[in-house]
């Protein structure tokens, strides 16, 4: 009886050897230094423009809401029909009034290039026109006073005009409007704004001696531009 050839067991290391690691090249870590200095340099300059972006932006807001310009106020301080218990007072007819004009901006001025001309309406006709000032300049947070008469050439009121004044007198209340006129621009140092054509509507109630309600004493009026 033969004997068995003995096997052979295969051996194994128990550490397997792996390729060892290539070393990168200088020219390789001089690229990755050159790409990383870029990204931030890159970074910083964005960041930079943003910050004086969102500055020019806040200064910017902060011109607008100071320069920003309020257009001027009109309030009626005094209106009055002397002689409005005569039934004859029409052949002497007359109409005083006052407004003030207030201009409430803080550093912007109103040049009024035109003359200012007043016009009072009955029911919704014109009775009379004035010129209340000349061109002027008003100056920031000032108030200035104009003044207006109708009476003669500028009044024109007849004996069914006036009888209807008694009527509504009867009643309590005459109610009138008027009308300003103008042309202004606002200024700000050397800088005009566009001319703007203005047109203000004033609502005023006179009672039965003629002078103004109290409820329209310093009412503002309407204002627009064309």
């Amino acid at each position: 009886m033969h004997p068995l050839p003995e096997r052979t067991l295969p051996v194994h290391s128990p550490l397997e050897h792996k390729p060892p690691k290539r070393h990168q090249s200088a020219r390789y870590y001089a690229h990755r230094v050159r790409e990383s200095l870029t990204t931030r340099v890159s970074k910083i300059i964005c960041g930079i423009f943003l910050t004086f972006l969102l500055l020019f932006a806040i200064i910017a807001f902060i011109l607008w809401l100071s320069l920003s310009p309020h257009r001027p106020r009109f309030f009626v301080q005094e209106f009055s029909i002397p002689g409005l218990a005569q039934p004859n007072g029409f052949e002497n007819a007359e109409i005083t009034f006052n407004v003030t004009v207030r201009n409430s901006n803080q550093h912007i001025g109103i040049d009024y290039m035109d003359s200012m001309v007043g016009t009072v309406y009955y029911r919704d006709q014109s009775i009379g026109s004035t010129t209340l000032s000349g061109p002027f300049y008003q100056n920031p947070k000032t108030t200035k006073v104009v003044n207006g008469v109708l009476g003669g050439a500028t009044l024109n009121v007849n004996n069914a005009r006036w009888t209807e004044f008694l009527n509504d007198r009867q009643q309590g209340t005459i109610v009138f409007r008027l009308g300003i006129t103008s042309a202004i621009k606002f200024k700000v140092s050397t800088w005009d704004s566009k001319r703007h054509k203005v047109h203000v509507d004033c609502e005023v109630s006179a009672g039965p001696d003629g002078s103004l309600l109290a409820s329209s004493i310093n009412k503002r009026c309407g204002l627009y531009f064309t």
